[in-house]
């Protein structure tokens, strides 16, 4: 009896090893559904809008300029930002001051990409803390799933003339 109560529960045990493995390898390479908070992105991305990050972008280098990402926080690892790639390693990005007064540029170091909400106004960004290293992207967005009335494939940049190559 007790001999069946044990293999019971090393099966047990064994099986929820297993799922809780594949589960993480799914979150951790295929993608996952994320909750994006904060105005940064708007009007493409609301607070509290509900989307589907796929991860194997990241991993195969295929984040190109013009996608939404989820990437770790440069000032604070324990937070994720959600924001759109303006410029790739290499690249020459011309910045603005909060205050819309000063431009320079700034290139894009080898490793790094350059992001910034879709809502320059409100927005801490590449801007504030310059080109962040590649290493930190998490996922790249590209489907809405909430609210239902915005279900679908996510629109372009309302800032689409960032991306000019001069």
């Amino acid at each position: 009896m007790l001999r069946g109560v044990l293999g019971k529960t090393f099966r047990l045990v064994g099986y929820t090893i297993q799922y809780g493995c594949v589960a993480h390898c799914a979150f951790e390479y295929v993608g996952g559904v994320v909750m994006c908070s904060g105005p940064s992105m708007e009007p493409t991305i609301q607070n509290s809008d509900v989307v589907f990050a796929e991860n194997l972008s990241r991993h195969f280098y295929g984040i190109q300029r013009g996608d939404i990402v989820i990437a770790k926080s440069p000032s604070d690892p324990k937070s994720n930002i959600c924001k759109r790639v303006i410029g790739l390693e290499g690249d020459k990005i011309l910045t603005n001051s909060p205050s819309d007064f000063f431009k320079s540029h700034s290139y894009v170091p080898t490793g790094h990409v350059w992001l910034e909400g879709d809502n320059l106004q409100n927005s801490t960004d590449s801007r504030y803390y310059g080109p962040i290293p590649y290493g930190l992207i998490r996922g790249r967005i590209f489907f809405k799933i909430w609210p239902l009335s915005d279900f679908g494939f996510l629109r372009d940049s309302p800032n689409g003339h960032r991306f000019s190559d001069d």
